[in-house]
């Protein structure tokens, strides 16, 4: 890849923007669309180019990035609303979204028939991550694109390339289930805490540094703590990651037991008309099946 690639960034919510603020910041030259066409305008102050058109966003575009909601979004937008056709031979589309990881492999199919290059890269680290560029990126795809895109993922945050079309799909929901049960983990730690007498906050603090510190320990934790359920993280996404996960694991024959009971919890949550909260919000679940 000779010189900065120009990119067009689609999808500038929670995520995306401060993953493209990022990219202007470090000088590549970035178109942007967004559904909402606002939180593209926002972008215009740091530098970008905000399309009222998909199409008008990926013209001439070395790069193009996704970061939508699902799969069903990425596939209409890439392939219903033009943006294949525009995109010129040659070009990567990078997919930070997070989708099945079959979908992953098809989108890659049907774009290299028009030569496009396609990487799956999903990430984990949150708006925190995205707004810092610290986020972990697992690539699915072929080693040389992956290589030739280090520029931009740099960026971004820590990329690693865990396999073909459709691995940064898997690894993603590998870390989708770390992360829920994770955070089923320590909504359960706290709550009992706090209602067998102890203080909670003090507890938290005393299990950080031990076996069972973990990022979710120190930032969710935190979260339940305060009752600061905004979301970086809603539920309604993690819970469609993780029916991913679930149907997944069906094709491959395998039955995961504790991705099963938090999948059904925060299926409760999200039928309970929380679904926009925060992820950390199970703990909600807890206190209202427990009332004291």
């Amino acid at each position: 890849m000779r010189g900065m690639p120009t990119i067009g960034f689609l999808g500038t919510g929670l995520m995306g923007a401060p993953m493209a603020r990022n990219l202007l910041s470090a000088g590549f030259q970035v178109s942007v669309w967004n559904r909402t066409a606002a939180k593209a305008e926002a972008l215009v102050a740091y530098g970008a180019r905000a399309d009222t058109g998909v199409v008008a966003a990926v013209h001439d575009a070395d790069v193009v990035i996704t970061m939508l909601d699902s799969g069903p979004v990425v596939s209409e937008l890439v392939f219903g609303r033009g943006v294949a056709e525009a995109l010129g031979r040659g070009a990567t589309l990078i997919d930070m979204s997070s989708i099945p990881p079959d979908t992953a492999r098809e989108h890659a199919r049907r774009l290299a028939a028009g030569g496009v290059a396609h990487l799956d890269a999903p990430v984990s680290g949150g708006t925190k991550g995205a707004a810092e560029g610290t986020l972990a990126i697992m690539v699915g795809g072929d080693a040389a694109v992956v290589e030739r895109m280090r520029p931009v993922f740099e960026r971004l945050g820590v990329a690693t390339h865990v396999g073909p079309s459709g691995a940064g799909q898997i690894a993603k929901l590998a870390n989708q289930i770390i992360v829920a049960v994770t955070i089923g983990a320590v909504a359960e730690a706290l709550h009992l805490a706090a209602t067998a007498g102890a203080d909670a906050a003090a507890v938290r603090e005393a299990l950080m540094g031990g076996f069972a510190d973990s990022r979710i320990l120190r930032e969710h934790g935190r979260r339940m703590l305060q009752g600061d359920y905004v979301a970086g993280g809603p539920i309604r996404l993690q819970l469609k990651d993780l029916e991913t996960a679930m149907a997944a694991a069906e094709d491959s024959g395998l039955r995961l037991p504790l991705t099963e009971v938090v999948t059904a919890l925060y299926g409760r949550l999200a039928d309970a008309g929380d679904a926009d909260l925060d992820h950390s919000a199970l703990l909600l679940l807890l206190e209202r099946d427990n009332p004291r």
